[in-house]
This record gives C-alpha cells, sequence and structure tokens, in this order.
C-alpha cells in the first residue's frame, strides 16, 4: 500500500506534467491547429499560389501536428484520470485485478491504473498504418493477375508504368532479361493484342472477309505450329478441318 509521502509524491508529479502540457498547447495553440487553413499556419492569406510540393510538406506537417495534438492530449486525459483516482481512493490498485500495482511501475509512469499482467497496453497490435497501404504493389492489394479475363486492370496499369523504368536491373528479376526495358514482373506480356495472330489477321467491318497480312510475327507463328505439329495453338477449326489433329488416333480425339 502506497503511504501518505509516496502518494503526495506522485501526485506532484502528475500536477506538475499537468501543468507542463497546458502551458505548452497556450503557447503553440494546439500546435497551431486552431487555425482555419493550413495557410494560416504558414502566415499566409492563400495556397492557391503555391505549389503542389509546398502544398505536400505543409500537408504533411499539419498531419505531423494532428498525431502530436492527439498523443498530447491523451497524455493530458490519462494524468487526469490518474488524480482523479487519488481522490477516489482507487490509485495504485489495478482497475482489472484489483492488486496493488508496483511502485516501481507507478514511479516510471505515474499515470498507469493497470497492472503490468493487465495493461490494455500489454498487447502489441498486428494491425498497420493505412499509410502503408499505398507502400504495396502499385498493381493493387492483389498478386499477379492469374484470371483468364482480358480486361485492363491494375497489374495492366503497373506495367504501363514500369516499362518507361524502374529501380530494378536485369540482376533484380527471377527471369532473364536482356535489357533493362524489361526489367519488370511479366514483361512479355502482349501490348495492344490478346492473341499472337491480331498481329496478321485482319476482317472487313463485319469481322468477315479474313485476310492474311505476312510479317515477322507471321512467320515466328508459323514456327510455333511446325514445332508443335498443329493447324492453331487453340485447335477450334471448323469439323472438315480437324482431321490433322485425329491422323494418329482418332479415339482420343472423339
Amino acid at each position: 500500500m502506497l503511504t501518505a509521502l509516496q502518494m503526495e509524491k506522485l501526485r506532484n508529479q502528475l500536477i506538475q506534467d499537468k501543468r507542463a502540457i497546458v502551458d505548452r498547447f497556450e503557447k503553440v495553440g494546439h500546435y497551431d491547429l486552431e487555425r482555419g487553413a493550413i495557410h494560416e499556419s504558414m502566415g499566409e492569406l492563400s495556397s492557391y499560389d503555391n505549389h503542389p510540393a509546398d502544398n505536400a510538406t505543409e500537408l504533411y506537417e499539419r498531419e505531423k501536428d494532428i498525431a502530436l495534438n492527439e498523443h498530447t492530449e491523451k497524455e493530458l486525459k490519462d494524468i487526469d484520470d490518474a488524480l482523479q483516482a487519488m481522490q477516489d481512493g482507487t490509485y495504485g490498485i489495478c482497475k482489472e485485478c484489483g492488486k496493488e500495482i508496483d511502485l516501481e511501475r507507478l514511479e516510471a509512469l505515474p499515470t498507469v491504473l493497470y497492472c503490468k499482467e493487465h495493461t490494455p497496453d500489454h498487447l502489441v497490435s498486428h494491425e498497420r498504418p493505412v499509410e502503408e497501404n499505398v507502400l504495396m504493389p502499385a498493381f493493387g492489394r492483389f498478386e499477379y493477375d492469374e484470371s483468364e479475363g482480358e480486361a485492363y486492370d491494375a497489374e495492366d496499369s503497373w506495367q504501363d508504368v514500369a516499362r518507361y523504368g524502374t529501380s530494378e536491373t536485369p540482376s533484380d528479376i527471377d527471369m532473364e532479361v536482356e535489357h533493362y526495358n524489361d526489367a519488370y514482373v511479366e514483361s512479355d506480356d502482349p501490348v495492344g493484342y490478346v492473341e499472337v495472330y491480331e498481329n496478321f489477321i485482319g476482317t472487313d467491318i463485319e469481322g468477315k472477309n479474313i485476310t492474311v497480312y505476312p510479317n515477322h510475327q507471321h512467320e515466328q507463328y508459323e514456327d510455333i505450329l511446325d514445332e508443335e505439329g498443329t493447324m492453331t495453338i487453340f485447335g477450334d477449326l471448323p469439323p472438315g478441318e480437324k482431321e490433322p489433329y485425329v491422323e494418329e488416333g482418332k479415339d482420343h480425339y472423339r
């Protein structure tokens, strides 16, 4: 049990800390948060003519002021709660289990109202600040798309930006990269088309009158088909043209 001298010493410490916080709030105006807008804290009439980077700097400083103000206000509240507990005669007694709080703990943290075993601050939070969301991969909160959909998604937007250059080098990529322009994940994805044959196949406005325009991609496409021994890479042929697939084993394709 705390003696009268120990209790008085702790009370004086709490009062001294409270007076220091109140004086600080009066001098800095709650970290300039009592002003209306960011530019007012800088002594300017408007932010209209400021460079966006300057405004961003001031916004960061204002966010920091808000955090400091909230932290200081919590300190003040904890002091008031401790002083109230002294008036109620419950100071030095754990609010959770009712056991006495060690004197050493009270001297280190005069505002504490819980023993070490039951303090709410004992648990370590595994939640990350919301600001860290911007540090996640630029293509969003999901891994690289593995779906068959061909819609323009967040991964594609990241690749569009990455193809102009990143801080990575070919040695940082876990695949063979021949050029710095390909030093990003899935750089070999087609751009502007889905299937290779879209580079050399054309139709009319109704999707008819298919025409082949021989070019380098067309030659590569034919080489791939020759290596695979097929007529197309997807096998979608009219019924009368499926004989090449069933010559060796017709039962397999029934």
